[in-house]
This record gives structure tokens, sequence and C-alpha cells, in this order.
């Protein structure tokens, strides 16, 4: 009996048709979808890589449109094509379409409209590594998330924020590097702010008081310090979402980053036990008591799982970016003297003669603080892009902007399961709503400004819920500090000659991860 020849030549042929017949059904859908979405929206057509996706290079040209190019560029993309809006189709991995949107009246419609353009959650999956948690959702589930967390962030909360965040500052002051001098040097802002932000999430959030002192006691069953599981995390929070688990043995830190995520989780199961086995329940204001109390008496119970990844967004919604944004806040007052000064003597105007700092009730007096902090989020928001998609066939009215600087409406199509990404930075910096948008100016937030236009909470019912709180632990910090030094830069040889805006651009070099960073 002869067994059958391989023809390989055959099989090559076979192979070549095949791929030949999907690159054509995959260039007839990519264009369909590019017609679909409109012919004459100007856009970008890529071979790969959706836009709301952060990726490692800023742009191939016709591959990709990175997050982090479109940050660098911010409002220029837009004005490059004479609308607010613009296209964008990609061939790869799949064939995906969708635009991106600086026009605040577009973008107030689509946040209104919940139901209509619903979070395009699969781009927030990566959050849901700890668990299920109210960014990560969506409609029935968001809603049940959102019911327990809301009572956690009462004004209750807000005061022991800004209580424990005073404390925390004052401390700061009193340790060794600190104590007695009249000029501290850093190299990096994030040393401090990183460090203050961990200890309010830590009481403020967890109920666990977390101090500048040396933290060395090992609880039985734990393998680090609950301050030092704490920080690890928290400077290690896209290890587990990036990495599967056998790859976080390949490096000693990304090892040692894992073990202190599990061991933060065998804290914080422990708390759940503590405090729902506890005969007389301690009347506590933190995030993870409230949420814990809400957990419990709600008809919709949250898992323990439910109740732990909501507890991980409060860690990284309230220590990465209150960090950074404070970091990029003391950055601008060392580059703009004047405007440093003139905070200074507000607070200066606000603060006891005696130096002792406000109460949480006296907090709205502090206008230009606020005004300082609002001006750094519009110049460097948290979040860069916020993904939405339509659920169903729309069309948004935008306006056009011609070559002579006259405007005119424009209509554009929005088919169904277009995905669409909110361009914060692009509204932050559209001149249509803001003087000079390159320029850090608190004052623009002293009077009416343009609200539709600024967004760096998000909008309609997914508005950030911890508003308030970021607020309130900014504030503090921002007017403790501020109180008692002042912030200049090193007189760096390589800044020799360099405007401030020159100097801005390297002392504040900033990419979009999770956050902005």
């Amino acid at each position: 009996m002869m067994l059958p020849t391989l023809d390989l030549g055959s099989l090559a042929a076979a192979a070549a048709t095949v791929f030949v017949f999907l690159a054509l059904r995959r260039f007839v859908d990519f264009r369909a979808r590019a017609k679909a979405i409109g012919p004459d929206l100007p856009g970008f057509r890529l071979t790969g890589w959706p836009l709301p996706l952060p990726a490692p290079w800023k742009r191939l040209r016709g591959v990709s449109a990175s997050g982090r190019w479109l940050w660098e560029r911010k409002y220029e993309t837009f004005a490059g094509f004479g609308l607010d809006i613009c296209s964008t189709v990609s061939a790869l991995p799949r064939v995906w379409a969708g635009i991106l949107v600086a026009d605040p009246a577009v973008v107030k419609e689509v946040t209104s409209a919940r139901n209509r353009f619903p979070k395009a959650v699969q781009f927030y999956r990566l959050l849901a590594v700890f668990g299920p948690n109210i960014i990560a959702s969506e409609f029935d589930e968001h809603k049940k998330f959102r019911k327990a967390v809301a009572p956690c962030f009462s004004e209750r909360n807000n005061r022991l924020v800004w209580d424990e965040t005073i404390k925390i500052v004052l401390g700061l002051f009193e340790t060794e590097e600190w104590r007695g001098k009249s000029t501290v040097e850093l190299d990096h802002c994030v040393k401090i702010t990183i460090p203050i932000a961990l200890f309010v999430i830590g009481v403020a959030g967890f109920g666990r008081q977390v101090s500048w002192d040396a933290d060395t006691a090992i609880p039985k069953g734990h393998v680090m310090p609950f301050k030092e599981a704490l920080n690890v995390a928290s400077l290690n929070l896209r290890v587990p979402m990036l990495l599967p688990r056998w790859a976080t043995q390949l490096r000693a830190s990304w090892a040692h980053a894992a073990l202190a995520f599990d061991d933060l989780n065998v804290y914080m199961k422990e708390m759940i036990r503590q405090r729902r086995d506890a005969v007389v329940r301690e009347e506590r204001f933190d995030l993870f008591s409230g949420l814990l109390e809400a957990a419990d008496d709600s008809k919709d119970q949250l898992t323990d799982e439910e109740l732990i990844g909501n507890v991980f967004v409060f860690l990284i919604a309230g220590h990465e970016t209150t960090a950074h944004t404070l970091a990029f806040t003391f950055g601008l007052l060392a580059l703009y003297q004047d405007e440093q000064e003139k905070l200074y003597q507000h607070i200066t105007s606000v603060v006891a003669a005696d130096g002792t700092m406000p109460a949480y009730e006296e907090m709205g007096r502090l206008t230009y603080s606020l005004a300082v902090f609002y001006e750094t989020l519009r110049l460097y928001p948290p979040v860069t892009n916020i993904a939405k998609y339509a659920a169903e066939d729309s069309v948004f009215t935008t306006t056009a902007t011609h070559p002579d600087g006259t405007y005119s409406p424009k209509q554009v199509v929005v088919p169904k399961n277009t995905f669409i990404g909110i361009s914060i930075t692009g509204m932050h910096y559209n001149p249509r709503y803001w003087d000079n948008p390159n320029e850090f100016r608190p004052s623009r937030f002293l009077s009416e400004y343009p609200r539709d236009a600024f967004m760096p909470f998000s909008a309609g019912a997914r508005a950030c819920i911890g508003r308030k709180f970021f607020e309130t632990e900014g504030l503090a910090i921002l007017t403790t500090l501020i109180h008692r030094y002042k912030i200049t830069l090193k007189d760096n040889p390589e800044w020799k000659g360099l405007t401030v805006e020159q100097k801005r651009e390297q002392l504040l070099r900033a990419k979009p991860v999770l956050t902005l960073t």
C-alpha cells in the first residue's frame, strides 16, 4: 500500500488563497465601515490600534494614532481637520470604527443619554482584575455598585479626609528630613505627594492609620506590614493588570508586587471579617467601613470579591490621581512664581494668625486654592480620553471652522456600534472655549467659565463619585504646604537660557497610562 504524498506547493497555494480571501473580506468590511461613518468626515484610516487605547509608541502614520500621541497634540488634531469631531477606522485586530469628540455640546449629549451611549466597558476590563467594580461596569451592575458606593462619600468622610490630610502634612514637617529646615530639596515631587496620598487613603479609605514613622510589625499570617503592602501595591498597579500570574515571577520587582497584592488582599479580608464579627461596631467614617455597611444593608448585597474590587478602585482613583495631580500643581507653581505668590497671599488671608489651618467648614473660602487646582486639572487631566459607544444610529451636529475664520454647522452620522472617544484634552485646550489655552492662568476659574468644556471628573450619570474626596484632599495638601514653604526650581545647568514654557515642557513631561503620570 502506498502512502499519500504531501504536496507542499499545493498547501502553500491553498494557504495563500485563504489569506487573500480573508484580506479581501477585511478590506471590503473596512471600506464599508469607513463609508458608513461618513466619507466627508476627516480623520485617520489605520492598519491597527484603536484610538482610546494606550500604545507604546507615539504614532505610526497609517498604522496607529495612540493615546500618547493624541495627548501630546491636544487640540491640534482637531484644528488640523477644521472640526471638533474626527473619525478613525482601523483594520486590525478587527475592523474598528470610531469618532473622537472635542465638542462640549456633543459631549454633553453623549454623557446625558446613557442608554443611547453606554460606557465601552471592554476598554476598562483591566481594572476588574481585583474584582467587579463601579468603573468597569455598566447598566444594572453599575447601578448596584453606585447604590452601595454613593453613601460612603459623605460629609463625615470628607471632614475626615480634611482633618487627617492636614495632620499628615504637618507630620511631614516634623520628620527628620524636614524638621527645622528652611530649605528641603527633592529630585521629584512625587517623593512627597505619593506617600501623603497613600497615608490619606490609608486612614480615610481603609480606616488604618499610616504614619511617617517606620512600621516594621508583620502580623501573623502576613509577609509584610500593612503600610508596605499598601505602598508597594499602589506603586505597581499595572503589574497584575498587564501581566499573567506566571509572568510576575520573571522579575524580582514584579514578584514583590504580586506578593504585596496578595498580602493586601489578605488584610482586607481580615478587615471584612473583623468588622462583621464585632459585637459592638465602632462608628467609622472611612470608605471601607461605609462600603461594608452599605453592602451588608443592601438588598443586593455585594460579595466579598465585589467589595474588594471597589476598594481597590478607591486605591487607584484616590491615590494615583491625587499624587500626580499635585505633582503637576507644584511644578506649575514653581514655574510661575507670580501665581504662587497670589496663592500664598490668598492662603495667609484665610489661615488664622497663629497658623492654625482652616476647619473643613471653611474650605469654601479657599477660592484661589481651588482655582489653582482646577487650572492644573484643565492642563493635566487625570484621564485624557473616555470611551463610549453608540447603541443606536445617531446624528450629531457640530461646528466646522473655515480658513477665513467663519463657522458653519455640520452634521456627523454615527452608525450603531461606533465607538466614541471623548477627548478631554481636546476640550480643555480648545481655543473656542479657553482664551490662550496653553497658558497657566488660575484666575479663569474665579468667575464664570465654560463648565461644559471642563470635564476632569467626567459628567452625567458616570461622573466621578469621589470628586469631593479628591478636591478636599488636594486643597488640604496644597494649602498646608504652600502656607509653610515656597516652591522653587533647582538651578539646573541644562535649563539655562530656556523660556518658562520650554522649562515646563521638560519638567512636566507626561504620558497617559492608567492615568496621566
